[in-house]
Formats: C-alpha cells, structure tokens, sequence
C-alpha cells in the first residue's frame, strides 16, 4: 500500500466529488455525527470547494483509492451559519481560515493522517497569509443511546494541536441523523487556532 496526501483545488477536485460523497456519507454515519445522508446532498455540497477560491481538499490515497479526506476555505466563504460565530469584536473574518471536515476511514486511522491533514490545512492558512484556524464539532450528551463503548473524543489531540475549545463561539447546524426522515438541528461548538507571530 502506498499511502499519499496531496492538495487539491478547483476543477482538480472535480474527478473525485463522488469518491468524497460516498466516503462523507461512510464516515459521518457513525457516532457523533450519525449523519444520514445523500449522494445528491453530498454531491452539491462538495460543488463548494470545487467552486470558491482559495478552497482546498486535502486527499489521502492508499493507491489510487481515496481513504480520507480534509477541506479548508476563507471564513468569508462560508455560509452564514459558520461565519455568524466570528462576527465578534476578536476576530476579522478575513483573517480566519475555516477547516470543514476531516473524514478518514477506521482502518486508516492512527497512521498520522490526521496530523497531515492539519499541517496541509494550516500551511494553506499561511499561504494564504490568514492567521486564525477554526472548525466545529457537534455537541453530542455523554449519554447518548449511540455513543460507542468505548469511545474517545477528539478533544485531546485537536488541544495538543494548539486549538482552543470556545464554548462561547457556537452555531446550530442540521442534517438528518441516522433513522430520522428530516433534518433536525444540533449544536456545534468551534475550536480556534491562532498562528504563531
């Protein structure tokens, strides 16, 4: 197996949209997303990072197989759900860099593409001259029918990254969890990144 992650952007990401759908909708079905999603829904969503600059994706291959990926945009990018949080006196949302998602199969895990796919993210942030990172997290009860035994958040290894937990920078998302018919909103809670001067 021959494991790589590269940088992808614009029409570059286009042969891969529906490789990222299907491994999205994989990945975020499991606790704590319980994400039931679409390939269609998927597929426009993903049309994104296809279609704004600056945008990139980054890919994990074990051959020509795509295992992971991990996605980054300018804040002013976003939607107004995940730019609302930054409209603060602390931040200039022209200054952030946003971190989508990082999806990555299980057999793939502990192999330091996590790690990878922070630093290509975070060297995107300074390439772009952008000081401040971000993404959030759903907010899921610790007693939560679904939640796996055992189950060990990520918490640890996004601080020991240099990310700090914001309960104070929140916003509402919704999709559809697994089961559900509709999209029903859930909590998400940012964790903030400032680079190092």
């Amino acid at each position: 197996m021959t494991l790589r992650v590269e940088a992808v952007s614009g029409p570059d990401l286009a042969p891969f949209i529906a490789d990222l759908a299907r491994l999205r909708i994989t990945v975020f079905r499991e606790f704590p997303y319980l994400y039931e999603g679409s390939a269609t829904y998927e597929e426009t969503y993903l049309r994104t990072y296809l279609d704004a600059p600056d945008a990139v994706v980054l890919l994990a291959r074990d051959g020509e197989r795509v295992v992971g990926a991990s996605s980054a945009l300018p804040l002013t990018q976003e939607t107004a759900e995940i730019r609302a949080p930054f409209v603060h006196p602390e931040f200039d949302e022209r200054d952030v860099l946003y971190l989508g998602e990082s999806v990555l199969l299980p057999e793939y895990r502990g192999r330091g593409l996590g790690h990878a796919f922070f630093d290509g993210r975070e060297a995107h942030a300074r390439a772009l001259g952008l000081g401040v990172t971000a993404f959030c997290a759903v907010q899921r009860p610790g007693d939560h029918p679904l939640r796996p035994r055992p189950y060990r958040p990520l918490n640890a290894f996004w601080a020991a990254r240099g990310y700090v937990e914001r309960p104070d920078l929140q916003t509402t998302l919704a999709w559809p969890d697994v089961g559900e018919g509709q999209d029903t909103p859930k909590p998400m809670r940012f964790w903030v990144r400032r680079e190092p001067i």
